[in-house]
């Protein structure tokens, strides 16, 4: 008897935690959805009707796929955000900024007002980024997706490398894995002094070669492997992005899931390795074990747990590992794309090339370039700031807040993302007139705060509030060097194979290269 009455008990167990969480899964992919729909429907914001599980996401990998190379000939050539975000473009121009698509079973809604945009990146400790997928975590983590106390602690400790002084310190080792780049282009260009070659390519292993000396103190062979191994996690999340949604997918032994879980575990040991290495060379006093960016982040973590005698205080080793990722992916996406843009458009409009190289030639002539003459730069600068308005290496940052909150007029709930379409907002003729597709570095003549029609935030390539890109003078810098050597060494034209199909991955990038014509100046 009471065998059979445990039995039974265990049995009713059983069945009430079966029927919770089949409960929840439903309230998770549907009565959840459907109740933040009519929500936000009553809020002004209009959408398409949430559909099982997928939400959008079907929709937008397949507009993703039918994206067409834009035709040079065309007077909007630079639009570039309906091939960039073609579902976003869709639905805005069906439904008006004010609108929303599904993630999956999560609304997202689009925030395109610089004054909302400006309180959602000041107000950064409301406004959060989401908490990273366990597949996002596989790629990179560290300062980029922590909140609270641990982006503060992450964040205070890695400040000082980036320092004006110490990005001075790091000008020649950028200039060097420059001219390496500038060297294998002259022995291809003086045969008939003019050549035609894809520089996309070339851009990469510069940029990667960069992050390698200045955060590592090594050279881009070294770090090969790393390389290798992040941009085979990018592919591998552009792959298996549409299955996200999919409970427990992540679990799966998948070929996609293998690959990442091993990908992971060796960039992982790389990095350790380069940690331990940098220790140890600092323990022993080794010449310039403090110069690059893993040095100082080491003697920065290491003073921050001397001043307050606890080990919390500091940085952890897995902390470390995942900053050093975020070096190399940061580093080297992210002033690549803002140097390959910058060639096309100066190819694509000879003028400013011509005013570049003269300004070029009058600041330093023919001479190796120096860091304190960067700030005589005017024209340079206008073109890269323009170059990010219309080509801004990143296209979306996503918020999200725990709590009920009004931001202006409406009031957000938790379990909405906000999407901050850095690049829709830069191209939006409200703010930017009627020539805001039309490349025109004039428009910053007067700086960055009167570029625009307002002094909110409607340009904001890096972020903004506190949350700011920590290294954003740094890729100013490689590539405001890299354009002046390119400069005083070549001209540049669009080949006649160059095909303009900008897409987003990690950051925004030429889909098929980027052919040009190189000449001897």
């Amino acid at each position: 008897m009471e065998i059979t009455s445990t039995t039974a008990f265990i049995s009713s167990l059983v069945t009430i935690a079966i029927a919770w969480m089949l409960m929840s899964v439903v309230n998770w992919v549907w009565l959840k959805p459907k109740k933040l729909e009519k929500w936000l429907r009553q809020q002004g914001f209009s959408g398409n009707s949430y559909r099982l599980f997928h939400g959008d996401m079907k929709d937008m990998s397949e507009m993703r796929k039918q994206a067409k190379p834009i035709n040079l000939s065309d007077s909007y050539v630079h639009n570039i955000v309906p091939r960039i975000l073609p579902f976003q473009h869709h639905i805005n121009t069906i439904y008006g900024k004010k609108s929303f698509i599904w993630n999956g079973p999560i609304p997202n809604i689009n925030i395109a007002d610089p004054n909302m945009i400006r309180e959602i990146l000041f107000k950064h400790e409301i406004f959060q980024k989401p908490k990273a997928t366990s597949v996002g975590k596989l790629i990179v983590s560290g300062m980029l997706a922590y909140e609270g106390e641990k982006w503060l602690k992450v964040r205070k400790i890695a400040n000082p490398a980036f320092h004006q002084h110490k990005l001075k310190d790091m000008f020649p080792s950028i200039y060097w894995s420059c001219n390496e780049m500038i060297s294998k282009w002259k022995i291809l260009v003086s045969k008939e002094n003019h050549h035609e070659l894809d520089v996309w390519p070339y851009i990469q292993t510069f940029t990667a070669d960069v992050i390698s000396r200045t955060a590592f103190g090594s050279s881009y062979e070294d770090g090969r492997k790393i390389f290798e191994l992040i941009r085979q996690q990018i592919n591998n999340l552009t792959e298996s992005i549409q299955f996200f949604f999919i409970p427990g997918w992540r679990f799966l032994p998948t070929a996609t899931n293998r690959r990442m879980r091993s990908n992971y575990n060796e960039t992982r040991a790389l990095i350790k390795g380069i940690i331990h290495k940098k220790e140890e060379a600092i323990k022993l006093g080794e010449a310039g074990a403090n110069d690059d960016l893993l040095g100082m982040l080491i003697k920065s973590n290491n003073r921050e747990i001397e001043e307050h005698g606890k080990k919390e205080t500091g940085m952890s080793l897995e902390e470390v590992i995942e900053e050093c990722k975020l070096f190399y992916l940061a580093g080297q996406e992210t002033t690549g794309s803002l140097l390959i843009w910058t060639m096309v458009l100066l190819c694509m409009h000879p003028r400013w090339q011509e005013h570049a190289r003269e300004e070029v030639f009058h600041v330093f002539g023919n001479d190796k370039p120096k860091f304190d003459d960067l700030n005589h730069l005017k024209v340079i600068n206008k073109i890269l700031h323009e170059t990010l308005r219309l080509y801004s290496s990143a296209t979306i940052l996503t918020r999200t807040c725990y709590r009920e909150i009004k931001l202006g007029e409406i009031n957000i709930r938790p379990g909405i993302l906000l999407s901050l379409p850095i690049i829709m907002v830069h191209h939006d003729h409200e703010y930017w007139g009627d020539d805001a597709d039309e490349f025109n570095p004039d428009r910053f003549s007067e700086g960055v705060s009167k570029a625009s029609k307002n002094n909110e935030v409607s340009f904001f390539p890096f972020g903004g509030g506190p949350r700011i890109c920590i290294g954003q003078n740094f890729a100013l810098m490689e590539a405001k060097l890299a354009l002046i050597m390119i400069l005083q060494n070549f001209s540049f034209e669009l080949s006649p194979a160059y095909v303009h199909a900008p897409t987003r991955d990690i950051t925004v990038h030429p889909q098929y290269g980027a052919r040009l014509i190189l000449h001897n100046i």
